[in-house]
């Protein structure tokens, strides 16, 4: 499948009239040719769907380079930064991937083991035969997309004693923030405590992720943009069961790109944190061309932009999707695009980078707008990095 962004002339004129490009900012100037692409690519998109603000950030073998477009609050007319606090969604859930494999490689779970033996109350329920492999991936059975409205704090233990898998575990795919936010929650048992303490006083730290929050704080609010829905009204994420463990990630350009940079080289960090990290990019199961790591999804590299757009289509988000487990799992390596969209109801995020060629970008808008396009976006912007990343070395 091969897919074009089509951007008429119009919505050229509209782009420029609705975004200016902030400051780059960088070890580096941003070359023309980059800052031209990213400009053809951002500019019509925003006019298209009407997006306020958009923070792009993109490193090149340790170079990182900001470029900012638009308004983080209407209300007040603030300019985007690299500090802009933006709502990621289910970009978190790779945060969220990250604290369980700690978790694993400190001896606290494995992830082979049944959920109910890190909270006895599933114990005799469907979970007794479901992994924590099993939530992470999303194969536990067909868990729903989000946990049902009716659900509270106060009963979702009660809603998962009494679920049934449609499926045998382990044989169908079916993204689920449900799967995701109680692997989260029982990864944080596992190291007996809570998950939002866990992420934010141990894991975000020992990441040097000094910008990115669970509950953003009050001193930092003037920071966090405001979310726009279809109708322009203003919106943050509302709180819900298992909000932190599956979308509540609040972050930065800049820090969100230095995770990608970790995921990509985590040398500088504490040995164990870093092959935390590197083992997130496993891959367990195969829906066609995307290989579904934890929290990550992946392609062999290179790849086309077809092949990217069909793994973040809506039949595979939304449908439930006959899995290939991968035996033996396939261990992390680097010649791989790695990829993970997010969004809440005011904010779209998407993130990709391959390892092999040390290169990634971070696109961040305060609108929820079509994941395709993020996708060809990135894929855009990417091919222009892979060409500056030539150009340095001399080739």
């Amino acid at each position: 499948m091969k897919s074009t962004l089509i951007c008429k002339c119009a919505a050229l004129a509209a782009a420029l009239c609705v975004a200016q490009a902030g400051a780059q900012s960088g070890p580096t100037d941003a070359p023309a040719s980059l800052h031209q692409v990213v400009d053809e690519t951002v500019r019509p998109m925003m006019a298209a769907h009407g997006i306020l603000g958009m923070a792009i950030a993109v490193t090149v073998r340790g170079d990182q380079y900001f470029f900012n477009y638009g308004l983080a609050s209407r209300e007040d007319n603030r300019e985007l930064t690299e500090r802009t606090l933006f709502e990621i969604g289910s970009i978190s859930k790779t945060f969220t991937a990250t604290l369980a494999s700690y978790a694993q490689e400190i001896g606290a779970l494995t992830l082979a083991d049944n959920a109910s033996k890190y909270l006895p109350a599933l114990e005799g329920s469907s979970f007794d035969r479901i992994s924590l492999l099993d939530l992470g991936t999303y194969t536990a059975g067909g868990l729903p997309l989000q946990v049902p409205d009716e659900i509270t704090a106060d009963t979702v233990l009660d809603y998962y004693k009494g679920w049934r898998p449609q499926y045998a575990p382990g044989t169908h795919r079916q993204y689920s923030n449900p799967s995701i936010g109680l692997f989260g929650h029982l990864a944080a048992l596992s190291m007996h405590a809570s998950f939002d303490v866990l992420m934010e006083k141990k894991l975000l730290p020992m990441m040097g992720l000094r910008n990115t929050y669970i509950h953003v704080p009050s001193e930092r609010m003037n920071d966090y943009a405001y979310g726009y829905a279809e109708d322009g009204q203003p919106l943050r994420v509302n709180p819900g069961v298992w909000d932190a463990e599956a979308y509540g990630v609040k972050t930065s350009a800049a820090d969100l790109l230095r995770f990608v940079e970790l995921n990509m080289d985590g040398s500088g960090l504490d040995p164990t944190l870093s092959r935390a990290i590197s083992a997130t990019h496993t891959g367990y199961y195969q829906v066609g061309d995307m290989v579904q790591a934890l929290g990550w999804e992946t392609y062999a590299y290179p790849t086309d932009l077809g092949s990217v757009l069909e793994g973040n289509s809506a039949k595979v988000v939304l449908e439930p999707n006959k899995a290939r487990k991968l035996t033996p799992p396939a261990p992390p390596r680097t010649n791989v695009l790695i990829n993970k969209s997010g969004s809440t109801n005011g904010f779209g995020g998407y993130v990709a980078f391959v390892p092999a060629e040390q290169i990634g970008v971070v696109i961040l808008a305060n609108k929820n707008y079509p994941v395709a396009e993020r996708v060809a976006a990135a894929f855009k912007i990417l091919t222009a990095l892979g060409r500056h990343k030539e150009a340095q070395l001399g080739g």
